[in-house]
């Protein structure tokens, strides 16, 4: 369903993907690891096409997003949600305004059918009733299933997750887990996510792609990356202080 084909993104003299080449299934679980700040959430923007690569190509089924007119760009994006890394809720409006918000604002749909789809989404992600809350009333684990609600609110066909499990702790990270699991099961879409949670990564993963120097250096199943002998996956998926991701590091001190 997406393709990635030799990207390379430079920020000045920064090069962040790199030849980067990736294909996702329609229906998979694509879970992309790497170290933070490796260029992760960059690849997850190429593919919504709020970044466009300095060359390359970005495939959704068979159509360049360089070639698409805005209008067809937009209705593409319409088809796509993405769940930001902090949640990214608007403080002053409601958990139902917020989960609603590209009804609201690009459907339509009246309020009555926008607010049934709203209460639909929160009792998907188990928060049924909460839509006059406001964001400073939840917890860091509801922030993050009001995220998600909001990209069900669009029934995408291709939801795409930006370090889902940040800034939680381990019990409410496995909720989240489970709940993206459960999720894919129920309404079979696309799910891109990125994270350097391995613990998430196997749970969630039909196939786990590791991002490193702007390339993607390897990929397999959840049990395939466990058990590879490749160096560089080796260190990362193990948390290893030493080995040639940090003698690379090293070279440039």
């Amino acid at each position: 369903m997406i393709e990635i084909k030799n990207v390379y993104k430079n920020f000045g003299a920064h090069k962040v993907l790199n030849g980067a080449n990736l294909n996702i299934a329609r229906g998979e679980t694509k879970v992309i690891i790497g170290r933070s700040g490796c260029g992760k959430s960059v690849l997850l923007k190429h593919i919504i096409g709020v970044m466009r690569p300095d060359s390359g190509q970005v495939l959704v089924e068979g159509k360049e997003l360089s070639e698409l007119s805005s209008g067809e760009l937009d209705a593409l994006r319409m088809r796509m949600a993405l769940v930001f890394q902090g949640g990214a809720l608007f403080d002053s409006l409601t958990v139902g305004e917020n989960v609603g918000f590209a009804l609201y604002e690009y459907s339509k749909l009246n309020h009555r059918e926008i607010g049934e789809r709203v209460e639909e989404a929160l009792c998907n992600v188990e928060l049924c009733g909460i839509h006059k809350l406001m964001p400073s009333e939840l917890s860091g684990g509801m922030k993050k299933r009001v995220a998600i609600a909001r990209a069900l609110c669009m029934r995408p066909e291709v939801i795409l997750y930006d370090e889902p499990t940040t800034g939680v702790d381990p019990i409410t990270a496995d909720s989240i887990n489970e709940l993206i699991v459960h999720l894919h099961d129920k309404f079979k879409a696309t799910s891109v996510v990125v994270t350097h949670d391995m613990k998430s990564a196997y749970r969630i993963a039909d196939k786990i792609a590791m991002l490193y120097q702007g390339k993607i250096i390897a990929e397999g199943t959840p049990d395939e990356i466990r058990s590879t002998d490749h160096p560089v996956v080796y260190q990362f998926i193990n948390g290893l202080a030493k080995g040639p991701i940090t003698e690379t590091i090293e070279k440039f001190i």
